[in-house]
């Protein structure tokens, strides 16, 4: 059985950092892609950023790239984003995701996805 526990949310303000990790555990990842999605009040879960365990490759939605970066730990089995020149509009509570395979396209919709987490709180304030 899959387990993502993801940490590192919190306050920060306008310009500043954070890191999420995303701890997965159950079966072997290397045929999986993960990735993190946020949700604010109100709105659709939306896609940030995916990475594809085996190799390392990265996609980033438009509205974070720049801004967020993607990676992995293998030893770790643990995935990252790492979140800079925060702005208000990104506060959300951020959700890490599994799917189970890579079917030759980046899998951008929540419902691609198989596993989440319980998600972390990020406020960004102005």
């Amino acid at each position: 059985q899959v387990q993502l526990v993801e940490s590192g949310g919190g306050l920060a303000q306008a310009g500043g950092s954070l890191r999420l990790s995303c701890v997965a555990s159950g079966p072997p990842l290397s045929t999986r892609v993960l990735a993190w999605f946020r949700q604010a009040p109100g709105k659709e879960r939306e896609f940030a950023a995916a990475i594809k365990w085996s190799s390392g490759d990265t996609y980033v939605s438009d509205s974070v790239k720049g801004r967020f970066t993607i990676s992995r730990d293998n030893a770790k089995a643990t995935v990252y984003l790492q979140m800079d020149s925060l702005e208000p509009e990104d506060t959300a509570v951020y959700y890490c995701a599994l799917r189970r395979s890579y079917l030759g396209s980046w899998p951008t919709t929540a419902s691609s996805y198989q596993y989440w987490g319980q998600g972390t709180q990020v406020t960004v304030s102005s």
